[in-house]
């Protein structure tokens, strides 16, 4: 399942980057698709942890818009610190305890806070995230812990 999931992956990868459709090309992005997912096979990289498909359900339908939503709306507020013309940012660095037990949550966790804009993840432990906040109110929204609570929620399905 994960090998047909990871050839079909890649194959809509190599359609959306082509963004032609001859037959050539479909024929080319079929081989090379079968290819990587054929070296993947033999290197014994698809698992549960480097292709966690059995994720995909709960995240696509529970934690992705979720995502979605607070990336906007700090992208929002961002954009707002940016366009005032003190620029109020205060620096933070905070440690954010996670409760996930896998490496896939951990590394999940670590990257939804990346991918918020005016947070970063500088350095992950075993049992807590560094963080760089741009402001001292976007270090205590994650401090409050709802994403940690959402990713630990989908890495349990």
């Amino acid at each position: 399942m994960r090998l047909v999931s990871t050839f079909l992956i890649l194959f809509a990868f190599w359609l959306v980057l082509s963004g032609h459709y001859t037959a050539f090309l479909m024929t080319a992005g079929t081989l090379c698709a079968l290819g990587v997912v054929l070296f993947a096979r033999r290197m014994d990289v698809v698992d549960h942890e480097g292709h966690p498909i059995h994720l995909a359900p709960r995240a696509l339908l529970f934690y992705w818009p979720w995502l979605l939503k607070e990336i906007a709306v700090s992208a929002m507020q961002v954009s707002k610190i940016i366009l005032h013309p003190r620029l109020p940012i205060s620096p933070t660095l905070i440690r954010v305890r996670t409760t996930q037990r896998t490496d896939v949550g951990r590394t999940t966790f670590a990257n939804s806070i990346t991918l918020t804009p005016g947070t970063i993840s500088v350095e992950v432990a075993e049992d807590e995230i560094l963080v760089h906040a741009l402001t001292r109110n976007g270090a205590d929204s994650l401090a409050d812990g709802e994403m940690d609570r959402r990713v630990t929620r989908f890495e349990s399905a």
